[in-house]
């Protein structure tokens, strides 16, 4: 048990001492090991449902008391069906490929040297998040089959899910013969000790923020160790001339009006002016309930678009509103990309396999996509399982974050008595 009388600095480099320890630990542990903590964390969250609905009840009164939004209390909100559902994730995880130790790639040397790089844990990572309380199994699950130590910092609407069901996970990994300091549940609600975590390079590896804008932005901003992040999902979608109309009205319908809240969803349509059927498009977004927020060509279309202004094009919705404008061809459209959009996902709907090749090089985002919904940007829908995130950043990993991306590598080099002349 943590003592609440130190610090929120004190705390922490408690908490990551602990976590340094448990990490070497992990390191020796089999995979089949961690996967079986894993299965019986799963099976104690199954077992814990009450407790943990229970303690769910209890945010959930406090949230409505404190007047959180309608959005965020579905976040926050648990049921029999979520919780199960938060069981099969842990347990799923438990049978992806495991990463750690494969050889990346290997060579020999003139001098007979042969040198290997293998994929071995980051260490230690920090998870700070916000109202959903299935981070919180998710989260420990990926970080421990990637043979990680993780100290979560939940948010204070969610406290009492958050204890509840890291209490499932650690009996399920002790019961495993795991570490029990492998997962720590930060105690305190103080934002001081966000603070002190993201400042804690002695003992953190890599920090992943999974909240809002605010949050990620203060966490880029603070921290003095490695961040794993997004910071806004402008997307976009280019309807080139060459586009098949329906699959171009089907695609955009979707990319944007799917689910309007997740990161993948489209903000901005650009539409070539050589693209016939424009006027289709445009009426089919706002026959679905979308407001369409056009320029000067895209207004005349139909009645209902409203004038875009400037702010419109660096905006990220996270509702049924989407910006629409017409381009003079690619280059116009890779302009306007590189100058509003954040680097997440991009996409081209054309039949034009060399313009979709260009779309495809050209465009600097995690995600590229060429007649395809930005809606499928997510772990799942690569094949990844569960994922910790989406990064956007340039190093160490990009797009959706699973197992492969919680790990690092290290050379190995076989000799058989070289000597550096």
């Amino acid at each position: 048990m943590n003592d609440l009388t130190q610090t929120p600095e004190m705390l922490i480099a408690t908490m990551g001492a602990k976590a340094r320890r448990a990490a070497e630990s992990l390191a020796q542990a089999s995979d089949a090991q961690k996967a079986d903590g894993l299965r019986r964390a799963a099976q104690a969250l199954r077992d814990q449902a009450p407790a943990i609905l229970a303690a769910n009840a209890r945010d959930m009164d406090n949230a409505v008391a404190s007047g959180l939004s309608s959005s965020m209390l579905d976040r926050l909100r648990l049921d029999q069906g979520r919780v199960a559902a938060t069981a099969d994730g842990v347990e799923q995880v438990a049978t992806l490929d495991n990463p750690l130790g494969r050889v990346i790639d290997e060579s020999e040397r003139p001098n007979g040297l042969r040198l290997s790089r293998v994929r071995v844990p980051l260490g230690v990572i920090g998870i700070v998040y916000e109202s959903r309380p299935n981070v919180t199994a998710d989260a420990a699950a990926l970080c421990l089959r990637a043979g990680n130590a993780v100290i979560l910092r939940g948010g204070s609407e969610a406290r009492e899910s958050n204890r509840a069901i890291h209490a499932a996970i650690v009996a399920g990994i002790v019961a495993a013969g795991l570490p029990e300091d492998a997962v720590q549940l930060v105690p305190t609600t103080d934002r001081a000790a966000v603070g002190a975590l993201l400042k804690a390079s002695d003992y953190i590896d890599m920090i992943v923020p999974r909240g809002g804008k605010s949050l990620v932005a203060r966490v880029q901003e603070e921290a003095r160790v490695p961040v794993l992040a997004h910071l806004d999902g402008i997307n976009h979608s280019y309807v080139d001339g060459a586009a098949d109309p329906a699959m171009a009205q089907a695609l955009a319908v979707n990319a944007k009006l799917r689910r309007t809240g997740v990161c993948g969803a489209t903000e901005t349509v650009l539409i070539d002016r050589a693209y016939a059927h424009a006027p289709a498009l445009v009426r089919a977004l706002l026959d679905a309930g979308c407001e369409v927020r056009g320029d000067a060509a895209v207004q005349p279309m139909d009645a209902r678009v409203i004038a875009a202004t400037d702010e419109d094009w660096d905006t990220e919705y996270l509702d049924a509103i989407v910006s629409v404008r017409l381009v003079d061809g690619l280059d116009e459209a890779l302009a306007h990309i590189a100058a509003h959009g954040s680097r997440h996902t991009d996409a081209i709907i054309t039949e034009d396999g060399a313009v979709a090749e260009r779309f495809l090089n050209a465009v600097d985002s995690a995600i590229v996509m060429w007649n395809a919904s930005t809606q499928f940007a997510d772990g799942g829908e690569f094949g990844l399982g569960a994922e910790i995130g989406i990064s956007t950043g340039r190093l160490h990993a990009r797009g959706p974050v699973a197992l492969e991306g919680l790990t690092t590598y290290k050379w190995l080099v076989r000799g058989t008595g070289q000597v550096r002349p």
